[in-house]
């Protein structure tokens, strides 16, 4: 269903897009720009776009919420600053503005920027995936209850298999059995939170679409939520390791060569989950949509090189859609797995060398 959505999509861009570019290539002013096009998909917005046929701009308006010092709480929607309009001295700040695309406000002809609290797109995405994972997960539970000891069935016997491989082959391969249940409802809703929303952002149809786990801000949070817990369930024994690891030289802890390369990699190992879960979904939006582009940018050419360009884009976006697939899976498990070896690291305790024990 996925795939026939992204083809059902793009026919739909080369019917209604296509033609509109041939009909305009001839002028400049509506040449197409694919930088724009894949930043305005990839990026954050105060609108949910869906699609553009001819000049009619199909969107979502969503909520504006600003605080500004001089004119105090403001909640709008966002269909009041579209197309460059003002709204109780609010607007978007155009593009060479270093508040590009952010509310501004006009105080005495310049851009200042209000505290922004608003629905963006993102947000929203957020906000949709939470309420979908809180239904699944309840859901299941309330099923379980009612149906005690009785394999679940249907949508939750697809569900539990996940559930039981990130409870045995993360978590447990990966922490002391003695302190895994501690950490088992966190990786649990980490990796779901980040599949779900890998698998939103390649439906291209509202409420899907929104690169939520390809926006730094969130896949930050989630690094930081790792790095706290990381150090404060760390015991004397990580911490020994870091500042004081046994097995090194003298001269290698005093200067503290190697307690300084350990405390470095203290931060170092939460910025490689939130740049390597950033990097990866969004470097699949953005191949995807750049063949999207390629049908644009040859079908100002000519329409006989957009049609054509066009088959070849839609074949390279569904073997893209399959491989999304795979990666949407794969990021989740790198991101648990690695972070179940962390929490492993910070609890592991010293263990007796037990001698064995000679047969008389």
């Amino acid at each position: 269903m996925n795939l026939l959505k992204k083809i059902i999509l793009a026919l739909m861009i080369i019917a209604f897009g296509g033609q509109s570019f041939a009909n305009n290539k001839n002028t400049n002013d509506d040449k197409f720009k694919p930088g724009p096009f894949i930043t305005g998909h990839i990026g954050d917005a105060y609108e949910w776009h869906i699609a553009t046929i001819g000049e009619t701009h199909i969107s979502v308006p969503l909520l504006c919420i600003v605080y500004s010092e001089h004119t105090g709480l403001h909640a709008f929607c966002s269909s009041n600053l579209q197309h460059g309009h003002e709204y109780q001295g609010f607007k978007i700040a155009g593009e060479g503005s270093k508040y590009e695309n952010k509310i501004v406000e006009n105080i005495d002809g310049q851009e200042v920027r209000p505290w922004d609290f608003s629905i963006t797109k993102n947000v929203f995405a957020l906000f949709f995936s939470i309420a979908l994972i809180l239904f699944i997960f309840i859901s299941m539970a309330k099923n379980y209850t009612k149906n005690i000891g009785k394999a679940p069935k249907g949508f939750y016997n697809l569900i539990e298999p996940l559930i039981l491989f990130v409870r045995d082959d993360i978590c447990y391969a990966s922490i002391d059995k003695k302190y895994a249940d501690k950490f088992l409802p966190f990786l649990l809703t980490v990796f779901f939170f980040i599949f779900i929303n890998n698998l939103l952002g390649l439906i291209p149809i509202f409420p899907g679409g929104a690169n939520l786990t390809g926006n730094i801000a969130v896949t930050c949070v989630l690094a930081v939520m790792v790095f706290i817990i990381t150090t404060f369930s760390g015991k004397k024994e990580y911490w020994q390791d870091i500042f004081w690891p046994k097995g090194v030289p003298i001269w290698l802890k005093i200067p503290p060569i190697i307690p300084a390369v350990e405390l470095m990699g203290v931060f170092t190992k939460p910025i490689v989950l939130m740049v390597r879960l950033f990097a990866n979904i969004t470097a699949g939006h953005i191949i995807a949509l750049s063949f999207f582009s390629l049908i644009f940018i040859f079908g100002e050419k000519s329409m006989v090189a957009g049609y054509g360009t066009s088959v070849v884009s839609i074949i390279f976006t569904v073997f893209m859609s399959v491989l999304e697939l795979l990666v949407a899976f794969i990021q989740a498990y790198v991101f648990t797995l690695l972070s179940a070896i962390y929490f492993g690291l910070a609890v592991v305790e010293e263990h007796e060398e037990h001698q064995p024990v000679l047969e008389k």
